[in-house]
């Protein structure tokens, strides 16, 4: 299978099963297309009408390029065929390795922004903190189901987890002070609104934390439109101040300033670049994912004006780039010289089987989009995973599990997506999110552009 598309002046084919990616010219290019539906009489006669007010375009030149894309198909560079469909199935039946959890320390919030799948952090429940010892058990359940896994990670999460902030200290106290005993490295990130923070929290942090992720939408008027106290007011003026201090205080520490445009910000690189004014680099802006009742949601209409933002996000990234000042945009780190491994580009994230999500009272969940919902309860931290069920069902999520991805080109790169936003638009963990698929395709090309760009400019 090939993917063929034209961006900032670029020819581009990639080859899907080999992750081989081609930059040619106009005749090589329309010559790919034709290459296994014509026989090679008709792509000479269709080539040679097409560029017939073009002198260099000849028969032999033809014939050349077509041996050319023989060879690179020999040698599995072009249409290749797919290896990995039979050993999809398998990659998770006999994974009982978990390596992750997210720990939902605060079932509360000090915002109430309107799009939060988390209903302001109560998960369609009781407002709730995380106790010491629910947290404790709940490292104890990774650290036995980890196997011979030596690096595991623990994400503090919310609500607003700041709000639970002495329990999120003494547990990675806790984590550190086994770390030995059982040969396991803990890795933790904290997901934060920036209300609370302050300079002991960066300093806690910048010490103990691998990544932070903090919460900004960009520009103050977008932000403070959902992004609100409990008292109603806007909240950007409290947390961006707060932001730069701590981002300026991180060193070589990851973080990532994470935003969420809607149908009111479809401009959103007027956010990003704010918030790269702002002094922020790492950054992320994620689509909401709402009922397409509310105000804010994504409409089709939306989609041609979204496409042209992550076209105009990459051309200026590259732009930032050659003037030594880059930023980077997470949904465009690519590696296309190894990538990850076919295990991760065929089974995706790993919710419910390797990664999971932990209330404050200790149940289990796939992962934090699932919290709430006792459809997708998988037991808890002291039994271990009882609905066995519903853990198969996660165990056969993957890059094709669904009938939609069969023919889609950038399956190995989404993995097959992600089961809670195809549950949420589709009522199936193994559905597709239609609206989402279409957004990260385009996503992929700016990447792999990104790439080429990368290339041709050294």
């Amino acid at each position: 299978m090939i993917h063929q598309y034209k961006l900032n002046g670029y020819n581009i084919v990639l080859d899907v099963y080999s992750g081989s990616v081609h930059v040619v010219d106009d005749v090589a290019y329309d010559i790919i297309a034709m290459y296994e539906t014509n026989t090679k009489d008709e792509i000479i006669d269709a080539i040679l009408k097409k560029y017939a007010d073009n002198p260099e375009v000849n028969r032999e030149e033809i014939l050349e390029i077509i041996d050319g894309i023989d060879d690179l198909k020999k040698n599995g560079k072009l249409f290749a065929e797919d290896k990995y469909a039979g050993l999809a199935i398998n990659f998770k039946k006999k994974n009982n390795v978990i390596k992750a959890l997210c720990l939902h320390v605060a079932h509360t919030c000090n915002l109430t922004c309107d799009y939060c799948f988390a209903s302001q952090g109560k998960y369609q429940g009781e407002r709730a903190l995380m106790s010491f010892e629910v947290g404790k058990q709940a490292i104890d359940f990774l650290v036995a189901n980890s196997g011979t896994r030596r690096n595991l990670e623990i994400d503090f999460f919310g609500g607003e987890p700041l709000m639970g902030w002495d329990v999120v200290k003494q547990l990675v106290a806790y984590a550190r002070s086994i770390e030995k005993e059982k040969n396991k490295n803990f890795r933790f990130t904290l997901t934060t609104n920036g209300v609370l923070v302050d300079d002991e929290v960066i300093e806690f942090a910048n010490k103990e934390m691998h990544n932070v992720v903090l919460s900004l939408d960009g520009r103050r008027e977008i932000h403070d439109r959902l992004r609100r106290t409990v008292n109603n007011k806007g909240s950007y003026d409290i947390i961006v101040p707060k932001f730069q201090k701590f981002v300026e205080s991180r060193g070589n520490k990851g973080y990532y300033v994470r935003g969420t445009f809607t149908h009111d910000n479809v401009d959103f690189t007027n956010d990003i670049f704010h918030m790269a004014d702002l002094g922020f680099t790492e950054l992320s802006m994620e689509p909401v994912v709402c009922s397409p009742d509310e105000p804010y949601a994504l409409t089709e209409e939306d989609l041609p004006k979204l496409f042209e933002q992550y076209e105009i996000l990459a051309k200026d990234m590259l732009r930032r780039q050659k003037e030594g000042k880059p930023i980077t945009f997470y949904h465009y780190m690519i590696d296309l010289t190894g990538g990850p491994c076919i295990y991760k580009r065929v089974t995706g994230c790993g919710s419910g089987t390797e990664y999971m999500a932990v209330t404050p009272w200790g149940e289990l969940f796939p992962c934090h989009q699932f919290v709430g919902d006792p459809a997708y309860s998988l037991g808890d931290v002291w039994k271990g995973v009882t609905n066995t069920a519903v853990q198969d069902k996660f165990r056969m999520c993957n890059a094709y599990a669904r009938k939609e991805c069969q023919d889609c080109w950038a399956k190995l790169y989404c993995s097959g997506g992600c089961a809670a936003n195809s549950y949420h638009a589709s009522g199936d963990i193994t559905g597709i999110y239609e609206y989402g698929c279409k957004l990260f395709k385009k996503r992929m090309e700016c990447a792999i552009m990104m790439k080429v760009a990368e290339q041709f400019d050294k």
